[in-house]
């Protein structure tokens, strides 16, 4: 067992916690970065990336992150391969312990453990991924300029991406596996006047149809979940819009989360409620999920915390000198 101590302990490597430790090193915290399961983060699931500002031509997800990983480590932050299993926020410096054993110390934590989107775990909608199958229209939206998409879902979220969509297709269907939708009022509203939304009730999908070769997506099979009649629905992009589950189980009764299950944050700062502990990217923000909103909360926890390490050195001279 091997104990590693720093001045700012970050877990998790995606835009968020790589973005954390770039500005962390360069402030001289010496910051150790604990990838975790999916090191990265989600852009190495992530093919074409289009959005992500300084880059006039399509770049790969994996390949913007390894951009990140280098330049974290050439201004000198350590990276572990490892997977958190324990934690211990109770004093400072707060002590992560590793699934092998090794203890992590860090007069600072910052969070950045991302969420993952829930998906609705039928066999083709795996083999479907980045061949026409997203969870993310804002990400991926720009890609079916005039062809015909589908949202899956009927919450908020599902809502919101069927008008985002509209910005790019003229044929946008909404599926729902109930006669109602679970949104807010002032979205359904919007949803039901758009005249180039269409809702279908009561249907789940059964099967994402792919036409071989690079054909990708090109039709849903829906089951109707009051007559279990099926019937099929030609389209090029279908959206899974059924939430999302935030990696914060970890943190469960040593940090408030909000009902969603989302790390609560002060507002406008990245601070939780236990002081020393910051949180950024998606473990924190439901409503954004972009790559580049998770790199600027990122710096935003570095700020933090190397604010409250300048208070908390001050505090001690303070009290030396007395």
């Amino acid at each position: 067992m091997t104990t590693h101590t720093t001045r700012m302990l970050i877990l998790g490597s995606g835009p968020a916690g790589l973005s954390a430790a770039i500005y962390g090193a360069r402030a001289g915290m010496q910051p150790i970065v604990v990838q975790g399961i999916q090191p990265g983060g989600q852009l190495t699931t992530t093919t074409d990336v289009e959005n992500y500002p300084g880059f006039a031509d399509v770049i790969q997800g994996p390949w913007l992150m390894e951009q990140m990983q280098k330049q974290a480590e050439h201004v000198g932050t350590r990276l572990m391969w490892d997977t958190i299993v324990e934690v211990d926020l109770t004093k400072r410096p707060f002590r992560l312990i590793g699934d092998g054993g090794d203890v992590y110390e860090g007069e600072v934590l910052v969070i950045a453990t991302g969420a993952q989107a829930k998906w609705l775990g039928i066999d083709s909608e795996e083999a479907m991924k980045g061949k026409g199958v997203s969870a993310c229209a804002t990400c991926d939206g720009f890609f079916y300029r005039g062809k015909k998409v589908a949202v899956i879902g009927g919450g908020n979220t599902a809502v919101e991406e069927a008008l985002y969509l509209t910005n790019h297709s003229d044929d946008v269907t909404l599926i729902h596996r109930r006669d109602s939708l679970r949104a807010e009022k002032i979205l359904q509203e919007r949803l039901f006047a758009h005249p180039n939304i269409t809702v279908l009730w009561n249907k789940e999908v059964a099967e994402f149809v792919d036409g071989g070769g690079t054909a990708g997506l090109v039709a849903l099979d829906l089951k109707d979940t009051a007559t279990g009649e099926v019937s099929r629905l030609d389209v090029q992009g279908g959206f899974v819009a059924i939430g999302h589950h935030p990696a914060t189980e970890l943190f469960r009764g040593h940090l408030a989360l909000d009902d969603d299950g989302y790390i609560a944050v002060q507002p406008g700062s990245t601070r939780t409620s236990v002081a020393g502990v910051f949180a950024c990217g998606d473990v924190m923000d439901k409503i954004y999920r972009q790559a580049v909103t998770a790199a600027g909360t990122g710096c935003m926890a570095a700020l933090d915390a190397e604010r409250f390490l300048a208070e908390a050195d001050f505090e001690k001279l303070a009290e030396a000198a007395e």
